[in-house]
């Protein structure tokens, strides 16, 4: 602790600090607030909590570039992760879920808020335990990642915030209000399960890649420019739905290739 390296607890801190910007403007909407108003801050909130991921992402390739990484690092991290993709993004769905009149709607979406805090939290206790310093095991989380998760939320906000033209903009507004609360609630869960995704970060930023990832990486910047609205939401969420779809698939051949083996173990011998 007499020793601590400056920019990338620079970096860690401006995470954190942008997570606490987010919260600050998401309170600023209210069932009076006009509707423009509204928008503004909820684009001006989801931003700060994108601007956090960025500075997540930054702090640990620059501990890791000037060979500083320690676990006081690890541990700020997780803290300010606690900020910005725990507590922010919870409370930008409560303030999403003003669009619901009823009481009992609005109750239910502040407990699957808490119950995304909780998650979040716990995901990231979890990932202090195992996390190892051989960075050989670091291609693979177990679990949605807490930023990827605040990620599918953030983009709910966006499309809320987004100009939409005639009936699209009342189709987008109630599919995110229905959708805000199921989907955080899949997220909070996705978290905590033993779901495996990959490392985007260290795979675009370490060394060389397949030629895939150079593929998926401008795939990406090609939804982006072609749709900017929803390039959040499709990349989010298809990360997301990706990690459940491998899982799903190679338990269904796991599965397949023990019944397989189970039949070939109980069929007769054949005897000239």
């Amino acid at each position: 602790m007499k020793k601590i390296a400056i920019l990338p607890t620079l970096l860690t801190l401006g995470n954190g600090v942008c997570g606490f910007a987010a919260i600050a403007y998401a309170s600023k909407i209210s069932s009076s607030s006009r509707p423009s108003e509204m928008d503004y801050y909820y684009l001006l909130s989801a931003c700060l909590i994108l601007a956090a991921m960025v500075f997540d992402a930054l702090d640990g390739y620059a501990a890791r570039l000037s060979k500083t990484a320690s676990d006081f690092g690890g541990q700020l991290d997780s803290l300010c992760d606690a900020i910005s993709f725990g507590a922010a993004p919870a409370f930008l769905l409560l303030r999403l879920g003003l669009d619901w009149e009823k009481p009992l709607v609005r109750q239910a979406v502040a407990m699957i808020a808490a119950l995304y805090v909780v998650c979040a939290v716990l995901r990231l206790a979890r990932f202090n335990l195992e996390n190892t310093p051989d960075a050989a095991s670091h291609k693979r989380f177990k679990g949605l990642p807490s930023p990827a998760a605040a990620g599918c939320v953030v983009s709910l906000a966006i499309l809320r915030s987004a100009s939409w033209s005639g009936l699209n903009a009342e189709m987008m507004q109630m599919f995110v209000r229905v959708w805000a609360p199921l989907g955080t609630l899949a997220a909070a869960l996705l978290m905590v399960s033993r779901v495996s995704y990959p490392h985007i970060t260290k795979q675009i930023l370490r060394g060389r890649r397949p030629f895939s990832v150079i593929v998926q990486l401008v795939l990406a910047l090609f939804i982006i420019a072609l749709l900017p609205e929803l390039a959040c939401f499709l990349l989010f969420w298809g990360y997301a739905v990706s990690g459940v779809a491998r899982y799903l698939v190679f338990r269904m051949a796991r599965d397949k290739a023990s019944l397989t083996e189970m039949d070939t173990k109980q069929e007769p011998g054949i005897h000239p």
